[in-house]
């Protein structure tokens, strides 16, 4: 009951201590209405005060806001009704999948037998007893509306593995995965963007020497196996010691997080992986990164193709075979099982699983890349490759232009499809002005890993560095306003290879022939500042095969093979652009000007730089076009721009012998039935 002067409320069935039972006189309607006074020719009531009318005002001033009570008898059962159960909510009738015959209960029963068979040791009879739920949260009066059994819990906890229950957290939403990791881990913060920041422990990056794969009859043949290569061997059994410790850890826990994700969006060959993890950290990551399944596909996600085990806060046993240190990544192709142990940097997970797919999509024909990819408004599809500090996040961000994925792509017959379901950007040095679609993305949802804040404001310093220099942030990918959901697009017709050349040598844009494609392709270059001391000038030559050597699993010349024959075959255009020095070596020259590159990429997206002029340098016979609109000509030949031109004759010299020493690990390796395409792909590199 409200009134346009003085009110009281309606009438609650819990006693109310401060209002004397005697001074209230209740109607037969309930309602309460009128303050009357002696003058008024009413009752008055105690010490003089007015007496409380029941009869309704009939001057419209106030009007009846009352309501039904409440269904809860107590405080617990009133909590219980304020959650209402959201998952699943898709009707099973008329589903095909794994539950689609099932009631509601026995589907979320054979649901947690899969998770329970996930989590079973190899070396006792079952797998753990797992129930849904958080067993920190306690026991309330049974809603109303009563729900399955197993969602309660149990009573009790004992040390003994045989009557210990593993609470499962299954799938959780953002804001419950917030909860978890604020109650429960030391370091997480809710930022003043909303965004949640958290620390991966003494690791804040991956562990290339501790990835450990296993070598068996069948990856004997298949994986890229010695020198050069990212895939260090460990047999079948060192993984089963590590898989056992890795469950072991997990199923001594309270609770474990549970993440049932997709990779690729494309639908036909996309992967069902499974994430068992111990953090809620871990858990939103990967929740951002994969692909999240509709309630409808979560509801028949049956048996997962691949299974990630990350125990990253126990370590592995250094004296086990193969172990150099406490931190032991490991892959099992045949067993589809990835084992984290001693590190909880979240990216290991989100790179291994791309090592699989790097495994997994050539075999059914599929290139897998480690690539941005961004579609015009025509449709036209570009993929950019590139080394950290080439630009290939900043240049494949265009508000002009579709944003398809961040890093990393299948091209199949029907076109590219992104494998992942989010962005992994770095940090540092983040700028409103300099990065506005990555700055806006860091919002609720978003995970921060490692960022310095100040304490009372939570506002992140991005400059910096105290904990690490890879602070990153992880985020759905619709969080970009540009982004095309579904990450899918064409055939792309330019692939853009990007190097950042210190040495200033390289042309700003560069047209590749499909031999010379793969060849830079295949060499993976840029070369940065060797450090920031004081006197250090000389760049540092870096080469990373297919532009992401520490992922791939087969000889870099098959997904070269591979990227040419796809670009033949559907006219994709090669180019080759310096994002680097110009005018000379870093410490003589500058900095390729941002607007001229964005010009350059305008002018490959627009198709008008296929019909300019060419011609050829020396030593690497690369075509540069003699004009470019929006550019200086001058530039685009380098030795234009060095006044010492005997400096760049030595300095183009020096760089071709890096790129033939790097090159020398591939020339033994044969391509196909004879050794054509290796020779072609050499011929195609520097000569002098």
């Amino acid at each position: 009951m409200q009134c346009n002067a003085f009110m009281y409320g309606t009438p609650t069935p819990l006693p109310l201590a401060f209002i004397f039972p005697e001074e209230i006189e209740m109607a037969s309607n309930g309602n309460v209405s009128g303050v009357t006074g002696k003058g008024n020719g009413v009752p008055a009531g105690r010490n003089g005060l007015p007496k409380i009318s029941t009869q309704k005002r009939q001057s419209g001033i106030c009007h009846d806001d009352s309501s039904a009570p409440v269904k809860a008898q107590t405080i617990d059962e009133l909590h219980s009704l304020q959650r209402k159960k959201s998952a699943p909510t898709t009707p099973l009738d008329g589903v095909q999948g794994a539950f689609a015959n099932f009631s509601e209960d026995e589907r979320q029963k054979q649901q947690l037998q899969s998770i329970s068979a996930s989590l079973a040791s190899l070396t006792r009879e079952t797998g753990p007893k797992v129930v849904r739920g958080d067993p920190a949260r306690r026991p309330e009066t049974p809603r109303v509306a009563h729900a399955p059994d197993h969602y309660f819990t149990p009573a009790y906890s004992a040390s003994d593995s045989s009557l210990k229950f593993t609470h499962v957290l299954y799938n959780l939403s953002p804001a419950e995965l917030y909860e978890q990791a604020i109650k429960y881990e030391q370091g997480s913060f809710i930022t003043s963007s909303g965004a949640l920041a958290t620390l991966s422990g003494a690791k804040t990056g991956r562990s290339p020497k501790d990835k450990r794969v296993v070598r068996d009859d069948a990856t004997e043949d298949e994986l890229w196996w010695g020198k050069g290569s990212p895939n260090i061997e460990m047999d079948e059994h060192t993984f089963m010691v590590n898989r056992e410790r890795a469950v072991d850890y997990l199923n001594s826990l309270e609770k474990v997080f549970v993440n049932d994700q997709f990779l690729n969006w494309d639908p036909e060959n996309r992967i069902k992986v499974r994430i068992v993890s111990a953090r809620a950290y871990h858990s939103l990551f990967m929740h951002n990164m994969c692909i999240r399944p509709s309630p409808e596909e979560l509801e028949n996600f049956g048996t997962p193709d691949f299974t990630i085990y990350n125990a990253g806060q126990f370590p592995c046993n250094r004296y086990t075979h193969y172990m150099t240190s406490s931190t032991s990544i490991d892959l099992n192709l045949g067993r589809r099982e990835m084992v984290i142990l001693g590190t909880q940097y979240a990216g290991e997970m989100k790179k291994g699983l791309f090592g699989v797919m790097h495994y997994l999509m050539p075999k059914r024909q599929i290139l897998s890349l480690h690539s941005g990819c961004n579609m015009g408004k025509d449709g036209d599809v570009a993929l950019f490759f590139g080394l950290s500090g080439t630009g290939k996040t900043t240049l494949s961000t265009d508000h002009n232009r579709y944003l398809i994925g961040d890093d990393e792509h299948c091209w199949s017959d029907k076109g590219v499809s992104n494998i992942e379901g989010g962005c992994y950007a770095k940090c540092i040095d983040l700028s409103k002005d300099k990065e506005p679609d990555i700055w806006n993305a860091i919002k609720f949802g978003t995970v921060l890993e490692n960022v310095v804040f100040d304490e009372h404001t939570r506002e992140v310093d991005y400059l910096d560095k105290s904990v690490t220099e890879n602070t990153r942030a992880a985020y759905p990918i619709e969080y970009i306003p540009n982004a095309k959901i579904p990450c899918v697009g064409p055939h792309p017709k330019n692939v853009i290879l990007l190097a950042c050349d210190a040495f200033g040598v390289l042309p700003p844009v560069s047209k590749l022939s499909l031999a010379q494609t793969m060849y830079h392709f295949i060499s993976g270059y840029t070369a940065l500042v060797a450090g920031t001391e004081e006197g250090v000038k000389e760049p540092r030559a870096t080469f990373s095969a297919c532009f992401g050597a520490a992922f791939i699993m087969l000889h870099p010349t098959k997904y070269a093979a591979m990227l040419a024959t796809k670009m033949e075959k559907h006219g994709a255009t090669g180019w080759l652009v310096n994002t680097g020095w110009s005018g000379g070596s870093y410490g003589a020259g500058s900095r390729m000007k941002l607007a001229y590159t964005r010009k350059i990429i305008d002018a490959v997206h627009s198709g008008k730089l296929l019909s300019a002029n060419y011609k050829k340098t020396e030593v690497f016979g690369l075509e540069i076009p003699t004009e470019v609109e929006g550019v200086p000509s001058e530039i685009l030949d380098p030795v234009n721009t060095w006044s010492n031109k005997k400096a760049y004759k030595e300095t183009l010299l020096k760089l071709g012998g890096l790129f033939k020493d790097n090159f020398e690990v591939f020339v033994n390796h044969k391509i196909g039935k004879d050794d054509k395409l290796t020779q072609e792909i050499v011929a195609a590199g520097p000569h002098f």
